[in-house]
């Protein structure tokens, strides 16, 4: 604020925007990304970038825009929330209470017709502990199974109901029944003190949604459900309280406290318009994003979940679950589990991420991507009300979806959405850890996906590398190929330091002698003897030639930086088999 008599700064540290920007133009011309008659202004456009939903993100916030006037609700440490989805009921019962006795607040319940919920939740204390259903498949069943518990339901309680998130998710619903089964839940659970509606967001992001689409979402949904509520007689009010949001938190640390800022924001205005007038808090529980999870380097996902969680308690969730690391693998077991809720203790009770309400309010990027995000999930909103009004026709929305999902698909391929574990860094060696099947994961369709096809059906035959130098000439090129090979689960075969073409081609002839070899030196080897080496390994029985870097006239393809890197390993296979 220009206006705060508190200066954080001494004179001398005060700097001018032209002398940011001259600093940092100075950066960009060292490493060639800016030409010496660019104007130092420049450095705003090189190191902008664009979000999937189109919104620029500019390198530095800066004074300016408006600051958002709807914070968080939540005070203090937010709902520890597990999700317990094990078909067999005392396992099931048994995770559950050691996630409790563990330091978890509420228990998120995946079920279906076939879920014994009584035997599930013995022992536990419904109202102490918030249970939250979710039973896409058998919505009525286990809600009067959950309301036929015996005791008081803890006011946080949910029975989960969302039909429209169903429907999205391709599960079979008919409208009119879905309508009349939520009115009749709505009825019930608001005599039980407790809520009735879910509006899972994570329904558009499982499908590959991006943020502005997932928002858009969530506000077309949650008017839906409005009007079906209040056309039965309920005030808006009264329909505002029954309904929870639920959003998916990812590692891409400020969209998503820019989504969860967003997304009160957005529900706040929607309440307004209704005639709403004293204020409803949306009540939002973040869930840490399936998609992002990989299988392989499964452990990397500790760490994606952190960042995800810590987000999801910044941008002020009132419930968050870190799904276990190894999730993608399957029913994650006892040692993901635990691991996932002590992410949260780590951030609350010894990071105390909590202590603070909205700790990222009043920073100038992050105001400025809430406002933006804002925007972008308001004009989704329209667009969806618009195909709405003659009946829920999701194939439109579906369509932008897919270009989402085409557009992050070709930065994953060539990488320019790194992958670690998977597209960056993959280890051939590794063992996956072995786990149930887990339908949960058939609803999502991973962001590594392409990568994770190739590396389970790793190829038969490896790349001879044909190393041009010594180690330390060739070392650099040698390890950026072999591990843009492993990422399509290719092996490699090293030729070592090598000082001439005889040494290579005794090298390869002493291999499996694989019909595709990628050379690997630098630009100066590649000038000295590169096409002799080539055309010698070509003679020995080599049919197909990579080289490390751009191609050349005698090489067949080439492997440098801004590759499609899944195009690239496809059609190397292909030569391999």
């Amino acid at each position: 604020m220009t206006d705060s008599p508190l200066t954080l700064a001494q004179p001398e540290d005060a700097h001018s925007r032209a002398e940011w920007e001259a600093a940092t133009a100075a950066v960009l011309r060292k490493t060639r990304k800016l030409g010496d008659s660019d104007p130092d202004s420049a450095v705003w456009d090189k190191l902008t970038r664009t979000t999937l939903d189109g919104i620029p993100v500019t390198p530095l916030g800066l004074p300016g825009g408006a600051v958002s006037a709807v914070r968080p609700t939540r005070q203090g440490a937010w709902d520890i929330r597990s999700l317990i989805a094990d078909p067999d009921a005392k396992a099931a019962n048994e995770a559950a209470l050691v996630d409790l006795d563990g330091g978890v607040t509420s228990i998120w319940l995946a079920a279906d017709a076939d879920t014994d919920v009584a035997a599930t939740l013995t022992d536990v204390l419904l109202d102490l502990a918030p249970v939250v259903l979710d039973a896409p498949t058998a919505t009525t069943a286990v809600a009067e199974a959950f309301l036929a518990l015996p005791g008081a339901k803890h006011p946080d309680s949910n029975l989960g109901i969302d039909p429209l998130g169903v429907m999205l998710r391709d599960i079979p619903l008919a409208v009119d029944e879905a309508v009349a089964e939520l009115r009749t839940l709505a009825r019930k659970a608001d005599q039980h003190d407790i809520r009735a509606i879910v509006v899972d967001a994570t329904a558009a992001h499982d499908l590959g949604a991006s943020d502005a689409q997932e928002l858009g979402w969530s506000l077309a949904a949650g008017v839906a459900y409005l009007r079906w509520l209040t056309d039965h007689g309920l005030s808006v009010e009264d329909a505002a309280r029954q309904v929870e949001f639920r959003y998916a938190a990812t590692d891409e640390q400020f969209p998503t406290i820019a989504k969860l800022r967003a997304a009160r924001v957005l529900w706040a205005r929607v309440l307004e318009l209704s005639g709403v007038e004293a204020p409803v808090a949306q009540r939002q529980h973040a869930v840490t994003s399936r998609p992002m999870l990989s299988k392989y380097d499964p452990y990397v996902n500790m760490l994606r979940g952190t960042v995800a969680a810590f987000a999801a308690g910044v941008g002020g969730a009132d419930a968050v679950t870190v799904l276990p690391f190894d999730s993608a693998n399957g029913r994650p077991d006892g040692f993901g589990r635990r691991i996932a809720r002590n992410v949260n203790h780590l951030l609350i009770d010894e990071s105390h991420v909590a202590a603070v309400a909205d700790p990222a309010g009043g920073a100038y990027a992050v105001e400025q991507l809430t406002g933006d995000l804002a925007a972008a999930g308001w004009a989704e909103f329209q667009r969806l009300e618009q195909e709405w009004e003659s009946g829920h026709d999701f194939d439109p929305f579906r369509a932008r979806i897919a270009a989402v999902v085409e557009k992050r698909e070709a930065d994953i391929a060539r990488r320019k959405r790194p992958l670690t574990g998977v597209s960056e860094f993959p280890n051939l060696a590794e063992t996956l850890p072995e786990r149930a099947a887990d339908p949960l994961n058939d609803r999502v369709r991973r962001y590594a996906a392409s990568f994770e096809a190739l590396r389970d059906e790793p190829a038969a035959t490896p790349v001879f590398l044909a190393t041009l130098g010594t180690v330390a000439q060739h070392t650099a090129r040698a390890t950026f190929v072999s591990n843009l090979l492993a990422a399509g689960g290719i092996a490699v075969e090293v030729a070592g330091a090598t000082a001439g073409v005889d040494e290579l081609v005794a090298a390869y002839q002493a291999s499996g002698r694989s019909s595709v070899v990628c050379l690997a030196g630098t630009d100066a080897a590649y000038e000295e003897w590169g096409a002799v080496a080539a055309s010698a390994l070509r003679d020995a029985g080599a049919t197909h030639v990579i080289v490390a870097g751009k191609p050349t006239e005698y090489v067949d393809d080439g492997a440098a930086m801004g590759v499609d890197a899944l195009a690239f390993l496809n059609r190397t296979r292909e030569k391999l088999a």
